[in-house]
């Protein structure tokens, strides 16, 4: 068998890439490995920050960014291993996560930090954290394992801490990783923060949701037109400060409880002639507390209208049905209660301390108040009442309020009060023939003094009742 040759592999040339070990023991040649060495190191530094960074843009759920946050401390700073601890309300602690890549180490630290937080959360008068949590985990660690922590600060307030371990006898706490991990920190702080505001946003879009369904409920419960009354004409609006307001008024026939909601009303129908109660009313403060408590007046005045009481009784029985719950709310009721009669013309009526309507007599041309002893509903349960009577004409015109109107207030921080509210009733009632006219004539005055820049605080009432000519 004839062997085949092997053939030799050529001397490769000398050049200026080949290392000599001259070459490599000169200080150039060590320069250039640890220049490369530190370029490295920051590649991988900035590309860990990165993903930290592009973490937090992604990450919607606050504990998948956490579960990142000791890997990125213990590689950044060449750790063994690193934790994170946050502080919960009433001074709690918690262990969050905890990376080592160690098995055994990863366990007794767990094991220490774990056992030091249950002391800690079960201590009546917890010590003060940071200082003494550090201390505690040091010393249940023994000299072995090196410790190093920086805070987690949220609008300047300490949140946690992020601890990092070492076992290497030889590992140092340079400046440069001190710096790193407070990066890590910092961000971790922007996760956080960013979670409060979402649950923050998500609890206003849920209580803005709930005061939509409020507002509606009550803009429902008052009525949604005027009823037809045999010789009176109606105008009524109620406008509030905030979407559900204090402010309440009704139109309640006496036999209301006999008419079907769909039932066309026309003139001259036998319910038109039956009597009407005019109600106006304003319940203390503003929000959906003062409108739950329209509701429930609401409900309970309707009932009581249905006893065919005078003005005085009923406004005496629905003050002894509310005062319980108005006192532990600490609110009160004011409320006027008038009943027309179209038969007689008479309209009787009784205060509870509201604002007084105004009486503008058509034949004098003069403006008198509605007005009679009482106090406010839910003040007292003993409180008694009074019945006034007056005899309308035609051509006569009521306005009932709230005190949105004569508190109102413009940029110069001065109040419309009842004169100037007299004034543009009166000039109201002389330049118009129909109560719609001079409701809208009575806001359009007050808007014009509030500003337009200035929104009122208050919610703001009208109804407007002007007795016709028989048909």
């Amino acid at each position: 068998m004839t062997a085949v040759p092997i053939p030799r592999q050529p001397t490769p040339k000398t050049d200026t890439m080949t290392r000599s070990p001259k070459a490599e023991s000169t200080p150039v040649f060590a320069l250039k490995e640890l220049v490369a060495s530190l370029y490295r190191e920051q590649n991988k530094i900035q590309n860990l920050l990165s993903s930290l960074g592009f973490a937090l843009r992604s990450f919607n759920n606050l504990n998948q960014f956490l579960e990142l946050t000791p890997l990125m401390a213990a590689r950044v700073t060449d750790a063994d291993g690193s934790a994170l601890v946050l502080y919960k309300t009433q001074g709690q602690v918690s262990l969050e996560q905890l990376h080592c890549q160690d098995h055994q180490t990863a366990q007794a630290i767990r094991q220490a930090i774990t056992q030091i937080i249950d002391q800690t959360n079960h201590q009546l008068v917890p010590p003060a954290l940071p200082l003494s949590l550090d201390e505690q985990i040091r010393q249940a660690l023994g000299t072995r394992i090196r410790l190093y922590s920086t805070p987690i600060l949220v609008k300047n307030i300490e949140r946690g801490r992020i601890y990092v371990f070492s076992t290497d006898p030889e590992y140092i706490w340079t400046q440069t990783r001190r710096k790193l991990l407070q990066l890590v920190a910092d961000q971790t702080a922007v996760a956080i923060a960013n979670n409060e505001l979402t649950v923050e946003l998500r609890s206003k879009e849920r209580q803005d949701r709930e005061l939509e369904i409020a507002s509606e409920i009550q803009l429902r419960l008052l009525p949604r037109q005027c009823p037809i009354i045999q010789g009176v004409e109606l105008a009524a609006r109620c406008q509030t400060a905030n979407r559900v307001g204090g402010d309440y008024y009704d139109f309640i026939a006496t036999n209301y409880d006999q008419l079907r909601q769909d039932q066309e009303i026309k003139k001259g129908d036998p319910t038109t002639c039956v009597p009407w109660s005019i109600v106006i009313g304003d319940v203390m403060g503003k929000g959906v507390p003062a409108g739950l408590i329209m509701t429930m007046t609401r409900g309970m005045l309707r009932a009581e209208v249905l006893n065919r009481h005078s003005p005085a009784q009923i406004l005496q029985h629905l003050n002894r049905v509310m005062y319980a719950d108005l006192d532990n709310s600490h609110r009160f009721v004011t409320l006027f209660y008038s009943e027309y009669n179209p038969q007689t013309r008479i309209l009787s009526y009784s205060n509870a301390a509201h604002n007084p309507p105004f009486l503008w007599q058509g034949t004098s041309q003069t403006i008198t108040k509605l007005d009679t002893e009482g106090m406010l509903i839910g003040l007292d349960p003993d409180s008694e009442y009074e019945d006034g009577r007056v005899q309308l004409t035609p051509g006569d015109i009521i306005l009932y309020y709230t005190d949105g109107f004569t508190d109102a207030v413009n940029q110069k921080g001065q109040r419309f009060d009842e004169e100037n509210l007299i004034r543009v009733f009166e000039e109201g009632c002389q330049k118009y023939e129909h109560p719609q006219n001079i409701l809208e004539y009575l806001f359009k005055e007050i808007e014009a003094f509030i500003g337009s820049g200035n929104n009122n605080s208050d919610d703001m009432t009208l109804v407007v009742m002007q007795i016709k000519s028989s048909p």
